[in-house]
């Protein structure tokens, strides 16, 4: 089974508002640790940003809540940091909305064009890709493929996505799913996306976010 990405998909980070940096993680105590949050603290550095059109990226109840209110949209924040080979886990709840939705955990992001996003929806299909300034592209193939490792409806997702030098992968539950290569991007910022396709009201819950050395 396999969908395909939107043939249009408005993206919007939100950029009049989300020009946040966040500051460098103290020196953990785990040296291959670099940076963590139970966004317990709403200053930790993630963007926060609410537009009546369109929905929100902010932290909530000691969660990041990404919730977007128009169609074929994907809303993204990030921390501000730069780091270059990062595997990152994150706990991932569908709190609302339709199961055809997406949402991603994002490495390497050098801009709103410019970024590796490995994709989930609440429906059981994924994808590893980068996004361009011609739009999102998958890696490795044309469509989303489907798998029964992934929890679907309003469950909770543990997602792994790494980003080890010109080497992508991505796991689920446990389950590695996909691994690809790609060379075009060293470096950047790591990141949460959701968004919509057709059906508005994608409301994503990210907590116990950890980036650690691969």
């Amino acid at each position: 089974m396999n969908k395909r990405l939107p043939l249009v998909l408005t993206l919007l980070a939100l950029l009049a508002l989300a020009c946040n940096f966040g500051q460098s993680p103290a020196a953990p105590s785990d040296p291959g640790l670099l940076f963590q949050d139970d966004f317990s603290d709403p200053n930790s550095g993630w963007d926060r940003a609410t537009s009546a059109a369109d929905g929100l990226t902010d932290y909530e109840n000691g969660y990041y809540r990404i919730y977007v209110t128009t169609a074929d949209m994907d809303l993204w924040a990030n921390p501000g940091l730069n780091l270059a080979d990062v595997r990152i886990e994150v706990d991932v709840t569908k709190a609302g909305g339709s199961d055809d939705n997406d949402f991603a955990v994002l490495c390497r992001y050098e801009s709103g064009q410019s970024f590796y996003f490995f994709m989930l929806s609440s429906d059981g299909y994924y994808g590893i890709g980068r996004m361009t300034g011609e739009g999102m592209q998958l890696i490795g193939g044309e469509n989303l493929e489907y798998s029964d490792a992934i929890l679907q409806g309003n469950a909770t997702n543990h997602v792994t996505a790494e980003c080890n030098g010109s080497t992508l992968s991505l796991t689920v539950n446990g389950s590695s799913l996909r691994t690809v290569t790609d060379t075009n991007l060293t470096s950047g910022d790591v990141g949460l996306l959701a968004g919509t396709f057709s059906e508005v009201g994608t409301d994503i819950h990210f907590d116990n976010f950890i980036v650690r050395q691969p």
